[in-house]
């Protein structure tokens, strides 16, 4: 089934959802109820009324009845108040709002509700004249449409769990209870997705976060805020290290910018408007400035370059800073790694010519890939575009050419790519790569974005060959992204087991008597001495010791728990065949103490 039909689909099923749920609760109110990635979801008003997980057997079994019946999907379109007073008539009083507000400002609604709703618009009016009512058997919703024929068309489904969720995402507005399902086209499809969610449940980076002793968060540090441990601290360090080694080859140079910045500077970039509801916000006691944690790092990079006179020589001129970002998001969208309010980015910026765009871009593109390629998460390519909307700054032309040079540079590059609008920065349009991990799960991790507007607004300038001023472009790139959120990504696809050159305890020494210890010296000196070479260059062998008088079977159990890639065991028969017992995940061995350093290399490869 193609990807539109396939939308079309669990499109339907929502409405059938819907209806299953208005025959057995004739009393609820109805939101709206999309096709979302793998499935649907509605947003339901029962009052007083919660849905469980054990109604979802009853209200499957209505949706199969509907199903069944194989009612056509039907529509009409009707003038804005005959809709109005269907609303007002079948008591739907979040269909009556949203119509009022298509009646004053349709366009605005429309784009709010992700098209959801679909109105005809009067010439050089945003508000709307008509919209559509679709309809199955005894059931009618306002809607834009996207069904399939008839209900009997659909494929497998299930509900899967119901969610509150703020109406029209304000929590200023009634709490509704958002009822999801999954679908797919076959039963065969369907058990894998369910599957996968299984597997995914064992792999859940916040039980593992736990369980490995990486991060943790405490109400009294605040919700969004987590804190990581000595081995987390390493796992982060080693990431980012590699990221800035990848940058560092194509010839970017460290910076550093402060936590707060006066709002002057996000005034001038644009994300004052666009993002200043988001920011946590700080006071001086000192002066009269308005200041603001920063949420990004774009614009004091701008205020680095412009720091200097730059001439066409210099150019590109790179930047790279990992570091932390602040961001107010709503407490209800918080959760483990996927969202924080403090986001560490490995952030990167490129001030270059136009001639020398292709090139920066390659460059950067190569660093992903090679990444990506490292941790064994296959790329391919969104090219995220700017659509129809208001939201975005700059010049129309100017947006068209980047667009059509960040395509070209991908399509040179030979990664398989899909064009998606509406995904583009503010600024300027993007690469981002799409990561898929163990269990088959795309996740958005590095990007590349092109941007002519920055350098514009913040009056940025090189000399060319003529003696001329000239606005650079300005490319940002993160390889990582936010690298909270690329560890709960990195967590998961690993599933705790991490390669040897990133584990944050790679080796773990396990005695079984303490007849040994002077063999273990021996062993320590030859780990302590042994410099790993890759992916990171020049690392050293993280290691511990574990000669407690505890049965050898125990430390197994707690070095395996812990998921240690290698676990060295030794006992008298290794000291005085002057060698080791190595435990791996795929089976054991023997190497001899001459050999030891050599085969933790071979590992680190």
């Amino acid at each position: 089934m193609d990807e539109d039909k396939l939308k079309s689909m669990r499109h339907s099923l929502a409405h059938i959802m819907a209806q299953a749920v208005q025959h057995l609760w004739p009393e609820a109110k109805f939101g709206v109820g999309p096709a979302i990635d793998n499935g649907f979801y509605y947003d339901i008003d029962l009052g007083d009324t919660t849905i469980s997980e054990s109604d979802f057997k009853k209200i499957e079994k209505e949706m199969r009845s509907i199903i069944n019946k194989d009612y056509e999907f039907t529509h009409r379109d009707v003038a804005i108040d005959e809709a109005l007073a269907w609303a007002e008539e079948t008591s739907q009083p979040y269909k009556t709002e949203l119509l009022n507000d298509l009646k004053r400002s349709g366009t605005t609604v429309a784009r709010e509700l992700d098209g959801e709703l679909l109105g005809t618009a009067t010439d050089g009016e945003s508000a709307v004249e008509t919209v559509s009512l679709y309809s199955q058997g005894d059931y009618t919703d306002l809607c834009r449409g996207g069904h399939l024929s008839r209900t009997g068309e659909v494929g497998a489904f299930k509900l899967m769990r119901v969610a509150g969720a703020y109406w029209r995402g304000n929590e200023n507005n009634p709490q509704m209870q958002r009822l999801y399902g999954v679908a797919f086209a076959t039963k065969e499809e369907l058990d894998a997705h369910l599957q996968m969610l299984e597997e995914a449940k064992k792999r859940d980076h916040r039980k593992l976060g736990k369980d490995l002793d990486l991060y943790t968060t405490s109400n009294l540090v605040g919700v969004g805020l987590p804190m990581f441990t000595p081995r987390g601290t390493i796992l982060r360090d080693v990431l980012s290290g590699y990221s800035n080694q990848l940058r560092m080859a194509h010839g970017f140079q460290k910076v550093w910018t402060p936590h707060i910045t006066k709002k002057d500077l996000y005034e001038a970039s644009g994300h004052w408007a666009k993002f200043g509801d988001e920011l946590f916000l700080v006071k001086s006691q000192e002066t009269s400035d308005e200041m603001a944690l920063k949420p990004m790092n774009c614009p004091h990079h701008t205020q680095i370059f412009a720091s200097q006179p730059r001439s066409y020589k210099n150019m590109p001129v790179r930047f790279l800073e990992t570091t932390t970002d602040y961001r107010d998001e709503k407490t209800g969208e918080l959760g483990g790694l996927n969202r924080v309010r403090s986001l560490t980015q490995d952030d990167s910026h490129v001030f270059c010519r136009t001639d020398q765009i292709e090139a920066e871009i390659e460059g950067l593109m190569t660093a992903a890939r090679t990444l990506y390629a490292t941790i064994d998460m296959p790329l391919k390519v969104r090219l995220s575009y700017r659509d129809d909307g208001d939201g975005y700054l700059g010049d129309i032309e100017l947006w068209k050419s980047a667009q059509q040079q960040l395509k070209s540079a991908v399509e040179a590059s030979g990664l398989s790519y899909f064009e998606q609008e509406g995904e583009a920065a503010f600024y300027g349009p993007k690469i981002d790569f799409m990561a898929t991990d163990a269990i088959g799960r795309e996740h958005q991790v590095a990007t590349v974005q092109l941007d002519f507007v920055q350098p514009d607004r913040f009056g940025l300038e090189y000399t060319d060959t003529e003696g001329n001023a000239v606005r650079p472009v300005m490319i940002h790139c993160a390889l990582l992204g936010s690298i909270e959120r690329f560890l709960s990504v990195f967590i998961e696809h690993t599933s705790g087991w991490f390669p040897f050159w990133a584990a944050p305890e790679q080796v773990r020494i396990l005695t079984i008597n303490d007849t040994v210890l002077e063999y273990v010296e021996e062993i320590t000196t030859i780990i302590s001495d042994t410099v790993l070479m890759s992916p990171l260059r020049y690392n050293e062998v993280r290691y511990t010791t574990d000669v407690r008088n505890e049965s050898l079977g125990k430390k197994i159990r707690e070095a395996t728990s812990m998921k240690i890639p290698i676990q060295l065991i030794v006992g008298p028969q290794d000291k005085e065949s002057r060698q080791v017992s190595v435990r791996t995940q795929s089976g054991e061995t023997k190497v001899a103490l001459a050999d030891l350093a050599e085969y933790l290399k071979k590992c680190s490869l």
